[in-house]
């Protein structure tokens, strides 16, 4: 109170008063209250209220008239932060009172709804701010990037900007750099332009393969089983990557723009864990070109072998890809809930803890791969010539399906 007091010196009298239980008219109040609010600020008035009123209350039992309160006071309030202190310092003084305060639950009534309201109005007005913020950002990027042509125009969407934005704050210089070094790797090295064929000696043993399921979001899933590893060559290995990351892609539902991995380390041994180069291209053609299309990567009950080898991998990781990598152990309850979170128990194979039986079928799954170069042919443009080349080198002709699914790989 001394502080108050110090504070507020030509206020003392009125303050007493108010303490001690002394019987002012409500214009006194109000006017001691809004000086000190013109003053000092609004809220130091109010605070002050509550100051004086929980002394009074312990000295005299009672309270000022709360309709007063509310009317003058509480109202406006609904436009503060402040909020929440204004619900605490009630549900005290209700406490305080041995639960016989009978207007709190008026208060509440009131104050929560215009709160919760005010609360709602703000976000989204925050939230159109920030849409159109980012829009400009987009359009800043846009402008920075430069007239595009060929197959980067087609992979250059809005989303595709917004993605690069995101992945680096939305600092338009920084993205800028990140989307021409994707550009010029997409001129080298064409994912878009490899099919099936060239990189299926790499699926022989389904090491990585899409899944027929989907998760709770309707993302792509990819399984990933490097104790299958079948071959030496890490520059296939990445093509086969960077293959499957296209194929998980094209096939994304609409409205949905990233894919979920499901790592199984059955059979990992020392003899077959993946080479420090392997892990380091993997994460680099992940965050490097394709930012913002992983969603989350559950890495299910590694061995011990693999600690020594996450120690190095993870400091290849950014910040924000590292936030994605989950560890899901079956005797940890929490780990366990939170990929069921993510996945139907249902659809889930035995091998992450679920119920359905997931067989690899090297065949079948060339079949779909095979259809799914046509479309992807078909989206990207290519000339007859390389649709008849898929076609041709498995002996019969599929025609081409309506694409109807998000763009692939922008």
């Amino acid at each position: 109170m001394e502080i108050y007091c110090e504070r507020y010196t030509r206020q003392v009298s009125v303050i007493s008063c108010l303490i001690e239980g002394i019987e002012l008219e409500w214009v006194v109040v109000e006017s001691c209250l809004g000086s000190i609010g013109m003053k000092y600020g609004f809220c130091d008035g109010l605070y002050l209220f509550f100051y004086c009123s929980l002394m009074r209350l312990d000295r005299c039992g009672s309270i000022w008239p709360f309709g007063q309160v509310l009317q003058q006071w509480i109202y406006p309030l609904a436009d503060l932060v402040i909020v929440g202190d204004i619900s605490f310092y009630f549900l005290v003084l209700h406490f305080r009172m041995d639960l016989a305060f009978v207007p709190t639950l008026a208060i509440a009534n009131i104050l929560i709804p215009v709160t919760m309201f005010r609360l709602w109005s703000n976000t989204h007005h925050d939230q159109e701010n920030d849409s159109l913020q980012h829009e400009s950002k987009i359009n800043e990027l846009k402008a920075a990037i430069g007239p595009l042509s060929g197959h980067s125009l087609r992979y250059c969407t809005d989303a595709c900007f917004r993605r690069y934005l995101e992945a680096r704050n939305w600092n338009v210089d920084k993205a800028k750099k990140m989307l021409e070094d994707t550009l010029e790797w997409r001129s080298t090295y064409k994912p878009e332009k490899i099919c099936w064929p060239e990189v299926a000696i790499e699926g022989e043993t389904g090491k990585i393969y899409r899944a027929n399921f989907h998760d709770r979001q309707g993302r792509t899933v990819l399984i990933l089983r490097p104790g299958m590893q079948n071959t030496k060559s890490i520059d296939n290995q990445m093509r086969h990557l960077a293959y499957l990351i296209e194929n998980a892609i094209l096939n994304l539902p609409e409205g949905q723009e990233q894919m979920a991995w499901l790592i199984d380390f059955t059979g990992l041994s020392i003899n077959n864990t993946p080479p420090i180069k392997s892990a380091r291209d993997t994460v680099n053609i992940l965050q490097s070109h394709y930012p913002e299309r992983l969603a989350v990567a559950f890495l299910y009950n590694p061995p011990r072998i693999f600690e020594a080898f996450w120690r190095i991998v993870k400091y290849f990781l950014d910040a924000k890809t590292f936030q994605k990598v989950k560890f899901v152990y079956p005797n940890d309850t929490d780990s366990v809930e939170l990929m069921r979170s993510y996945f139907d128990h249902e659809n889930l194979p035995t091998e992450f803890g679920g119920r359905a039986i997931l067989e690899y079928d090297h065949e079948e799954f060339s079949r779909l791969m095979t259809e799914d170069d046509v479309k992807a042919a078909s989206f990207w443009g290519f000339d007859k010539k390389l649709q008849e080349a898929v076609n041709g080198h498995h002996g019969s002709e599929v025609a081409p399906e309506p694409i109807d699914l998000a763009s692939p790989a922008s």
